[in-house]
């Protein structure tokens, strides 16, 4: 029987795509939704891993899957924010975002593929936070775009001033993520160089 952590992983999976069929929708209310989802999709990892160990029940299916949607939940919301135009998401930056998780996912495989285990390094769990803070904050912009156009009166000036304000900080803030994200990258194969060497290289034959 599936565990419960592992039940809440898959959930978040879903929820990640649901995530961003909304953001792509554009109606203000279908973008509210979504981050009401992206927030709860991000505590769930926080509550899943939780529950796995003060239940005792990680698996191997957990240890590989749930750092595989973390990367599914980011990179919806990243893709997501290139088709809207007003925030003006770089696209080449999510692309490198993209390539990262991609190569270090490759990494972690051929580690378990050796018996072995990537733990996690403080470059890696920094480049999280900061992307799932860029997330927030765009999602902020985006809130206070639509907001500009529902309210009425000073309110409404207020953020029309406010998105004038921020309307370059969803490019910048996604630029950053992506130079963290490589530098994470950098790190993560500098300290599995023998290991990467390993994989590319043809057995020794012992006479």
């Amino acid at each position: 029987m599936m565990t419960l952590a592992n039940k809440i992983t898959l959930i978040r999976a879903a929820m990640s795509i649901v995530m961003f069929l909304f953001i792509l929708m554009p109606f203000a209310w279908a973008r509210f939704t979504a981050i009401v989802i992206f927030t709860v999709a991000a505590s769930t990892d926080w509550i899943d891993g939780k529950i796995a160990r003060e239940t005792h029940t990680i698996t191997p299916f957990g240890a590989v899957v749930d750092p595989f949607v973390d990367k599914i939940l980011v990179i919806a919301a990243f893709f997501a924010f290139v088709g809207i135009h007003e925030l003006d998401v770089p696209i080449w930056a999510v692309f490198f975002i993209l390539l990262r998780e991609l190569m270090i996912s490759t990494l972690r495989a051929i580690a378990a593929l050796e018996g072995k285990v990537m733990a996690a390094e403080r470059w890696g769990k920094f480049k999280t936070v900061i992307q799932m803070s860029a997330i927030g904050t765009i999602f902020f912009v985006l809130l206070v775009y639509h907001l500009s156009f529902l309210l009425h009166g000073v309110t409404q000036r207020v953020c029309v001033f406010l998105f004038i304000l921020l309307c370059k900080v969803p490019y910048t803030i996604t630029a950053i993520a992506a130079v963290i994200t490589w530098i994470s990258a950098i790190s993560y194969l500098r300290n599995n160089w023998d290991l990467l060497k390993k994989s590319w290289s043809l057995p020794t034959c012992k006479q």
